[in-house]
């Protein structure tokens, strides 16, 4: 079902905020995401009453961390419930296989781990400016395929980059979410490596993550209900 691939991002500053907003859309969204500015400022309690209201949480703090600390709040995440939490996979194999052992140690959990690849933020120029000389799609490739190697359940990348992903591990279950989606009318703001639903589902996406073209949206409802919409024409022409 489509909407079980649209993942809703809070980025609100309070939980009172978030919690309107999860009310007026839980019939929309598969998930919601919570990311660094809402559980700064609210705590893993917001995470609790996300879940009380029986929706699903998409916990995105990206830990980037030595390995005993990343093991250490992914317990914590899956303690939490969330369905899907983040790290770098840029931290390196040892600090992702902690992570996946640590989850899998906390009882009747169901929650999956996701590699962030390159910020969708970022381009060719500031991968250059940290020292990267690879493409920016050779760096994605090589960063899912290291994930992938230990026991990452998916990846976060940029909408360009998921079919490139697609081909190259092996796992047709391997997650790919995708941030930086953007009707064709909205601004890209602050990322840079952007595409509308009906590319990115089309591309192969497993979830889409849309934030302020909905909750920044003058009928944040009517907004979500349109890109399910794209979404549902992917779907129902066979892409």
């Amino acid at each position: 079902m489509t909407k079980n691939q649209l993942i809703i991002a809070l980025d609100v500053d309070t939980p009172t905020q978030a919690l309107n907003l999860a009310n007026q859309l839980k019939d929309i969204a598969g998930m919601f995401k919570i990311g660094s500015q809402l559980f700064t400022a609210a705590g893993p309690q917001v995470v609790k009453d996300l879940i009380a209201l029986d929706a699903k949480v998409f916990l995105d703090l990206k830990f980037h961390d030595i390995p005993h600390q990343v093991a250490g709040a992914a317990r914590s995440a899956a303690e939490l419930g969330v369905s899907l939490f983040t790290i770098h996979a840029s931290g390196g194999s040892e600090m992702m296989r902690r992570a996946v052992e640590a989850v899998s140690q906390v009882k009747d959990s169901q929650t999956k781990v996701l590699a962030i690849t390159v910020l969708t933020s970022m381009d060719a120029a500031t991968l250059a400016q940290v020292g990267v000389n690879s493409t920016l799609t050779e760096s994605v490739v090589r960063l899912a395929k290291l994930a992938e190697a230990v026991g990452i359940d998916g990846v976060v990348t940029s909408p360009q980059e998921v079919a490139s992903i697609r081909r190259a591990v092996s796992n047709p279950e391997f997650l790919i979410v995708t941030p930086g989606i953007r009707p064709a009318t909205s601004q890209s703001e602050d990322q840079r490596r952007i595409a509308t639903p009906a590319a990115a589902i089309a591309a192969g996406a497993s979830y889409l993550v849309v934030g302020r073209p909905i909750t920044g949206a003058a009928n944040p409802l009517a907004a979500g209900r349109a890109i399910l919409d794209e979404m549902e024409l992917n779907h129902k022409a066979g892409v």
